[in-house]
């Protein structure tokens, strides 16, 4: 998306009142959100703009300066990632309410789509923090990226954990990429920056506010294919971070506690309702087939030497697919795209995994020209 046509969504996004659901709302009824931050009040109000909403869209667009805030944007280095744009997360695309706008410190890259959220209460125990570093080094060390919310306790843990097996890490936050909370987190998130990111759907220098954590815990879990839960009591957030994993439709795991603990509660009553039991990494990669993350990334970079291999690539990832799904899916004759997985099998870049599904793959020691 071009400077001209995102400054008009970072307009709309410091709007109080405006959130997804209006957005949607006056693409659906303008078709571009320019024609709208420029439409008249009547039309705004028959487009669907309640007064409120009304009211706070005339006050802002009469004093914000989208040129000095797009400078602003530039000057502390933030991305700006919108629904239209390609960069936008696909997982978190798929997720219900998924924000029109993410503010962005530092990068996302295609494999972060193989992604687990962590996280947990404030107040973590010593044995809490041990679960959270041994199951955030163990999917570091698969290559999966670590999701959390850079708080104190269990957050923290994660983020210092996988960085410290070497892997990729995204912090959500419930204030602006520009503001560091809690505050003896600076170093922490300047590392994130290098080796991941820091997100936000709140516009620059947004404080940190007890209303912004709830709704930023959608942004956690719909970044992710599950979420980890280590500590946390009943109603804390870690738990409002597995009840909209629910919604958005991903696993939800949970590390059994002490039953005498209070940040135990939590954790304890989601196994009891059903969520995955965790004592080992394993049982988080197994469950999401994650156990091949690193082996799949690298065969996304292998340059296919036809169409077929190219379109076949585009469907395949970490999740199984029969032939017949796919051959449907890329609207190609059945005895074709058998004949090229079979070849692509023996390149090491797909595997069959019984039943004639397939999986993206790699063979282990082959080295492939990238370019």
């Amino acid at each position: 998306m071009s400077d001209e046509d995102c400054r008009y969504w970072v307009g709309f996004n410091k709007v109080p009142g405006i959130g997804a659901a209006r957005v949607r709302v006056l693409l659906d009824f303008f078709g571009d959100l320019e024609v709208a931050w420029h439409a008249p009040a009547r039309d705004l109000q028959q487009a669907g703009l309640d007064q409120r909403s009304l009211a706070s869209l005339v006050s802002v667009r009469e004093t914000l300066d989208l040129d000095a805030e797009m400078e602003r944007l530039q000057q502390a280095g933030v991305q700006v990632v919108t629904w239209p744009d390609d960069a936008y997360p696909p997982n978190l695309r798929q997720a219900y309410n998924a924000p029109p706008v993410l503010y962005l410190r530092g990068s996302l890259e295609t494999r972060d789509e193989w992604a687990v959220a962590v996280v947990g209460t404030r107040r973590a125990s010593v044995y809490g923090k041990e679960a959270a570093r041994m199951v955030c080094a163990g999917l570091a060390q698969a290559g999966v990226t670590v999701v959390s919310g850079m708080a104190q306790g269990i957050d923290t843990v994660a983020h210092r954990a996988c960085l410290d097996a070497g892997g990729r890490t995204i912090a959500v936050l419930g204030c602006g990429v520009d503001v560091v909370y809690p505050a003896q987190n600076a170093r922490l998130a300047g590392e994130i920056v290098e080796r991941g990111a820091l997100i936000s759907e709140y516009a620059l220098g947004t404080q940190p506010d007890s209303r912004n954590f709830p709704p930023r815990n959608r942004i956690i879990s719909g970044l992710t294919l599950g979420t980890v839960v280590v500590e946390g009591d009943m109603g804390s957030g870690a738990l409002i971070t597995a009840g909209f994993a629910l919604e958005q439709g991903r696993d939800v795991f949970a590390v059994p506690g002490n039953i005498f603990a209070r940040a135990s509660r939590g954790t304890n009553h989601l196994i009891q309702q059903g969520a995955k039991l965790v004592t080992q990494v394993g049982d988080v990669l197994e469950e999401l087939n994650l156990t091949m993350v690193s082996e799949q990334a690298q065969a996304r970079t292998v340059i296919p030497e036809n169409k077929t291999e190219a379109v076949l690539l585009e469907r395949l990832s970490a999740e199984p697919i029969h032939v017949d799904a796919l051959g449907r899916a890329v609207d190609l004759p059945i005895a074709q795209v058998t004949s090229t997985l079979a070849l692509m099998e023996l390149k090491g870049m797909v595997r069959q995994v019984g039943g004639m599904s397939y999986v993206l793959a790699r063979e282990p020691g082959v080295d492939y020209v990238i370019e």
